[in-house]
C-alpha cells in the first residue's frame, strides 16, 4: 500500500462499485450509484473533522453538544466527472463551498490541459477535499491540486472512486501532503491511459456521452 493512501472498503461501497463497473448499468443507474457511492465516501473522508462544543437548548432543556469546528469545507471538482461525485457530497453537507477546475485530458499527450478555474475565498483556511471519480496517471489530479495550492489552499484531501498504481505513485510524489481517498485499486493502465479493470469513461457513463 502507497503511504498516505486510505481504501474505503465498507461493504455498501464496494457493493455500489461492482454495479457501477457493470457495463450493462443504465446512465441513470450510474449518475444514481456515483451520488450514493459519494455520500459514504464523503462520510469517510470527513471522519476526523475537529468539534467545538457549543450550547444549545433542546425541547427538554440546555446541554452542550458538538459542532464541526472552524470554517465551512470546500469541494474542489475536476470538471466534468468530479460533479457526479460532487452532489452527492452536497447531500451530506449542503453547506460546503465549491471550486470548479476545469481539466480536460489531452489523448495524445494523457497531460491535462487547463480550461476554468473558479475558487471561493479564502483556502487557505479551509478543509478543500478534491473530487475526481478517477485518478488514472495521476496527470489530472496533480495539475488540480497545484492550482488550488497556488491559491492559498493548505489543507487537501483527493477522493476518487478508482485509482491505477501509475496515477498512485506519481499523485503521491508530487503531492506527500495530500493524502488519497478511494474505493479500489485496480490492476494497471492500459496504453491509452484507462484503468484496467476500470468502468470505463466515468464522465461518457454519467453523462450518456461518447
Amino acid at each position: 500500500m502507497v503511504t498516505g493512501v486510505s481504501v474505503i472498503d465498507h461493504p455498501l461501497v464496494q457493493h455500489k462499485l461492482t454495479l457501477m463497473r457493470d457495463r450493462t448499468t443504465s446512465t441513470a443507474g450510474f449518475r444514481m450509484l456515483m451520488r450514493e457511492i459519494a455520500t459514504l465516501l464523503c462520510y469517510e473522508v470527513t471522519r476526523d473533522l475537529p468539534l467545538e462544543t457549543i450550547a444549545i437548548e433542546t425541547p427538554m432543556g440546555p446541554m452542550s453538544a458538538p459542532v464541526i469546528k472552524g470554517k465551512k469545507l470546500v469541494f474542489a471538482s475536476v470538471l466534468r466527472a468530479g460533479n457526479g461525485l460532487l452532489d452527492g457530497m452536497l447531500d451530506l453537507v449542503p453547506a460546503a463551498r465549491v471550486a470548479h477546475i476545469g481539466l480536460y485530458r489531452d489523448h495524445q499527450s494523457l497531460e491535462p490541459v487547463e480550461y476554468y478555474v473558479k475558487t471561493p475565498a479564502g483556502l487557505e483556511d479551509r478543509l478543500v477535499i478534491v473530487v475526481d471519480p478517477m485518478l488514472a496517471t495521476g496527470h489530472s489530479a496533480i495539475a488540480a491540486v497545484d492550482r488550488l495550492k497556488r491559491r492559498g489552499a493548505r489543507d487537501l484531501r483527493f477522493v476518487c472512486l478508482l485509482a491505477a498504481p501509475e496515477g498512485l505513485s506519481a499523485f503521491t510524489a508530487a503531492h506527500p501532503d495530500t493524502p488519497v481517498f478511494t474505493a479500489a485499486i485496480d490492476s494497471h493502465l492500459n496504453d491509452a491511459g484507462y484503468i484496467i479493470p476500470g468502468l470505463g469513461d466515468a464522465g461518457d457513463r454519467l453523462y450518456g456521452t461518447r
